[in-house]
């Protein structure tokens, strides 16, 4: 709104400076790598995992790799729930990648719970099977890290793994079933290229 032709100058400097350094920072690591940066804020909604995943399925994808301690039983709360990667499995399903190979790496539930994840991990790793899918699955004891991998060299690393949706209010309630509509807990994903992805 300015008229003055001086600050309008300085402005247009500053701006082209700031837009340059974002540019930069959201595409590039420090060793050149692509690295796109995405901000989960808390309640927010629209980031099913279609939309955060399928920009990187591209039709060459036929291999996955899951690194998440927390695929659990399904009565853990609201939390770290196989529902979840059942969800991601699905969308895999669907394409328009055609994934022929998928890899958990996760920890075992603790306590009780134990059996129920392996039968549950079983019983998606079997109905993956009709579908031509293989899911092998490992556990580890010592896995923190949550990422998920595919083989043509795309990386997302999210802050709390599959898990940063929220419990729907109800079993009946707007975003129950369509998780572009469930509200989010707050978190970050970070987005990387390498040319190889290294395997388990």
């Amino acid at each position: 709104a300015t008229k003055d032709e001086a600050k309008k100058h300085r402005y247009r400097e500053k701006i082209s400076e700031w837009l340059t350094q974002e540019l930069c920072r959201d595409l590039f690591s420090s060793d050149g790598k692509y690295h796109k940066q995405i901000r989960i804020e808390e309640n927010a909604t629209g980031f099913s995992y279609e939309k955060l995943f399928q920009e990187y399925l591209t039709e060459t994808v036929s291999e996955v790799w899951v690194e998440d301690p927390y695929i659990r039983h399904v009565h853990q709360a609201s939390r770290y729930s196989l529902y979840n990667f059942v969800r991601f499995c699905e969308m895999l399903v669907k394409g328009p990648c055609k994934v022929k190979t998928i890899h958990l790496l996760t920890s075992y539930d603790e306590g009780s719970g134990r059996s129920k994840q392996v039968s549950g991990l079983e019983e998606i790793q079997q109905s993956l099977r009709n579908y031509g899918v293989t899911l092998n699955i490992a556990f580890s004891s010592s896995i923190h890290d949550r990422e998920i991998r595919f083989n043509n060299g795309w990386m997302i690393k999210i802050g709390r793994g599959l898990d940063y949706f929220k419990k729907p209010q109800g079993h009946f309630s707007i975003g129950s079933c369509d998780f572009d509509l469930r509200r989010c807990h707050e978190t970050t994903v970070d987005v990387f290229h390498i040319k190889h992805t290294k395997k388990m």
